[in-house]
């Protein structure tokens, strides 16, 4: 008799996507005299059900790959005891064969309020254990609701099309553009959570998730259920699929912009204000966004007002003074000239 459907599920997403890790990283040709080095693959985990579903998954399915397979766990210091729970989800990734396994704890800022902040020290947290433990890649046990609930948080910033592409299934920083991969992206919440009870799995719920001080928390437990109630069952489905077109819309876009930069710059590298007036407005608007990003605008602090300002310059231009944006960046026209800069 084969696994529960619901671990069936989460055990092939995985192993696809530990083929995929293979796939982009083959094994160098073997020395006769040493013993090859498998690859490492991390999960991280939380302990709630979707981390601690991917780790024991991880760990079902690495071994028949051969794949080595270890865990980390991220103490963000929020909640009284999280050190304990920390220490908790360590001892479960071992049990689980998993190995190495860590904890790190991360002192989490206030820039970008708190839920961005703690995601902010959160990846740099695994970007370091990543890089400590020389692992292929970090896997990330997002399900598809986590992905509506994404596409909706875009759409209510207003901040575009990227925005409502929700989490890429692979993604990662400049150096280590495919560390992270989410398996789960296709699978409802309800299914991990399953695989879990089923395997007795202990889970740890986090009250943050229940907080309505927080957005995403809002979202779950009152904003989607509205939008079922008033739409019908599907609705996430639905969001997730528009996650994935507005995905291959943007990345046709940012391509088209990767382009047709060269072009509308001048001999000193300058922006041409009537060159860009010439562009589509949403290939404009992102030659516009990856230019205040390179002068120093932190991406996650720029918005689309703030490009839409700037936008203004070249399509409304009544000798507006000095656009202030983040990162203490400043954008204005001088002769026929796009300048953004550190003011």
């Amino acid at each position: 008799m084969g696994p529960h459907p619901a671990v069936a599920a989460i055990r092939l997403a995985v192993r696809r996507v530990l083929h995929d890790i293979l796939n982009d990283h083959p094994a160098p040709d073997a020395n006769p005299h040493e013993r090859p080095t498998a690859p490492l693959v991390l999960v991280a985990c939380s302990g709630g059900a979707d981390s601690m579903g991917l780790a024991s998954a991880l760990a079902f399915e690495a071994p028949r790959l051969g794949v080595r397979a270890g865990g980390v766990t991220v103490d963000h210091g929020l909640q009284p005891g999280s050190d304990l729970r920390a220490a908790e989800v360590v001892l479960r990734l071992r049990e689980l064969g998993l190995d190495p396994v860590e904890s790190t704890v991360v002192a989490v800022g206030r820039e970008g309020g708190p839920e961005a902040a703690a995601r902010d020290a959160r990846y740099a947290a695994l970007d370091a254990a990543a890089e400590a433990h020389g692992a292929t890649a970090v896997l990330l046990g997002h399900t598809r609701d986590d992905q509506a609930e994404t596409v909706l948080l875009g759409l209510a910033r207003g901040s575009g099309i990227r925005s409502l592409s929700g989490m890429a299934a692979v993604s990662g920083r400049p150096g280590a553009a495919r560390r992270y991969r989410r398996p789960f992206l296709h699978l409802d919440r309800q299914t991990v959570r399953k695989a879990c009870m089923v395997q007795s799995l202990p889970v740890w719920d986090d009250p943050h998730n229940a907080d309505p001080a927080y957005t995403r928390s809002r979202l779950r437990h009152e904003g989607l259920p509205a939008l079922e109630k008033a739409l019908g069952k599907g609705v996430v489905e639905a969001l997730a699929r528009t996650a994935q077109l507005s995905r291959d819309d943007a990345d046709a876009l940012d391509a088209w912009a990767g382009q047709a930069e060269s072009s509308v710059r001048d001999a000193a590298g300058l922006l041409e204000c009537d060159k860009l007036y010439a562009l589509p407005p949403a290939v404009r608007r992102r030659i516009l966004r990856r230019a205040a990003i390179e002068a120093g605008a932190p991406a996650g602090s720029l918005f689309a007002r703030h490009i839409e300002e700037v936008d203004r310059l070249i399509t409304g231009w009544r000798g507006q003074g000095v656009i202030n944006l983040p990162g203490k960046v400043v954008a204005q026209r001088q002769g026929g000239r796009l300048v953004i800069r550190q003011g």
